[in-house]
């Protein structure tokens, strides 16, 4: 069986992409099916490659029981493009720097991470890191929703069959 590559993106990597790299990664355990399933999340700013995520951001997630310390922050690259099936941006400022930077043949994986949300209207995950403990909070309720919405998009498309 081949492996389905998920990853995640927002500006420095350090607040919503890690944090849904942790929710998602959980998630998949969840549902069985993190041995199919590869996750990673990256920026596409150069701001804070190698660093950890924000320390607010550990805070809410090990709250919750999400273990992101480990995560380093690293810039999209083009290989990005060829090797993962999705392309999930927290927002459209960042959607549009990837579609900036992709090549056509590559433009399909390209998406929202928030269309696969269930109870949210909102499309886009907040950047939470000018922001108090609140901003953080309301990522995890989002980052969780959209998650069991891409597992079940996974489950249907890749392993229904």
């Amino acid at each position: 069986m081949t492996k389905v590559k998920v990853l995640f993106v927002c500006m420095g990597n350090i607040c919503r992409s890690p944090t849904a790299e942790a929710v998602f990664r959980a998630h998949l355990e969840q549902a069985g099916l993190h041995r199919h399933v590869e996750v990673d999340s990256a920026g596409t700013h150069a701001y804070h490659v190698g660093e950890p995520p924000d320390a607010r951001a550990q805070q809410a997630g090990l709250k919750r029981g999400y273990r992101m310390a480990h995560l380093r922050g690293r810039q999209v690259n083009r290989r990005d493009f060829e090797e993962f099936d999705y392309v999930l941006a927290m927002d459209m400022d960042n959607l549009t720097r990837l579609q900036q930077q992709c090549p056509q043949e590559h433009a399909h994986k390209l998406s929202l991470f928030m269309e696969h949300a269930r109870n949210f209207v909102e499309r886009e995950v907040p950047d939470p890191y000018y922001g108090g403990p609140a901003g953080f909070e309301r990522v995890l309720d989002m980052v969780e929703d959209a998650s069991q919405g891409l597992i079940a998009h996974i489950r249907r498309r890749h392993f229904s069959g």
